[in-house]
């Protein structure tokens, strides 16, 4: 049997997010659906795994169900497949943050970069005034990244802060473009170096999955794998997994 994935996430205005928990878990149960799911007062971010139908269910109770009523119409959605269930269970959590910064200035919902589509992208990389920045952790660096890209040597997202702190400068580094898997953490890195005076930020829109997903293969300026936070533990170009016996879900 194969599993539909979806890797979707929003910044949205969510101050009832603790109350959204059991519902949301209710719906997802329901639909017989494993993965993970974050919720905060910033927004939601999850992905989760199950039929075709299923998967459909939940975008739909999502963008125009009565729970979030209509506070996810511009959820950031990217699919893929897989051949065994990806996941062990569902889980549903409540968190301060959907990504992990720890600065209240990077706020994606009052500013953020641009979104460069995946078409677009191999264009900007390759300009000569483009510093190109990893915001992954090092070890999905290690696994496949666009050649040239900045690996800021991080363990965890957080620590993108000093990274930036200590590498960076507004007035030296006047076009950066940020890349990441899907997009989430780009979108908080750009609004935090916004916030900090850097004028021109960029980010892959949609993240190496969407790349991997719409770019031809000849056409790709990615090498290696994307690593992905399941059991599938990376995909290759046209999202095609590679799956590990006895692989964490975390």
């Amino acid at each position: 049997m194969s599993f539909t994935v979806a890797a979707f996430y929003q910044f949205a205005a969510l101050p009832d997010f603790r109350e959204l928990r059991e519902p949301l878990r209710a719906i997802c149960a329901g639909l017989e659906l494993k993965g993970s799911v974050l919720l905060a007062h910033e927004g939601i971010n999850g992905t989760v795994a199950g039929s075709e139908a299923g998967i459909g269910g939940l975008i739909a109770e999502l963008r125009d169900g009565p729970l979030f009523g209509g506070r996810l119409d511009r959820l950031e959605l990217k699919f893929s497949g897989a051949g065994h269930m990806p996941f062990r269970r569902l889980k549903i959590r409540l968190k301060k943050e959907i990504v992990t910064l720890g600065d209240p200035v990077a706020d994606p919902t009052r500013q953020v970069g641009v979104y460069v589509d995946p078409a677009d992208w191999n264009a900007l990389i390759a300009a000569p005034d483009t510093l190109v920045i990893d915001t992954r952790n090092e070890f999905e660096v290690a696994m496949g990244t666009f050649p040239g890209a900045i690996d800021p040597g991080i363990r965890n997202f957080g620590q993108f802060r000093d990274f930036a702190t200590q590498r960076l400068d507004p007035a030296k580094h006047q076009k950066i473009a940020m890349f990441c898997t899907g997009g989430i953490r780009c979108e908080k890195a750009s609004a935090w170096l916004l916030a900090r005076g850097f004028a021109e930020v960029y980010h892959l829109k949609g993240g190496i999955l969407k790349y991997l997903e719409g770019v031809p293969e000849a056409e790709s300026r990615w090498r290696g794998e994307c690593f992905v936070f399941d059991d599938r533990i990376a995909l290759g170009h046209g999202l095609r997994e590679r799956r590990r016996e006895h692989a964490s879900d975390e």
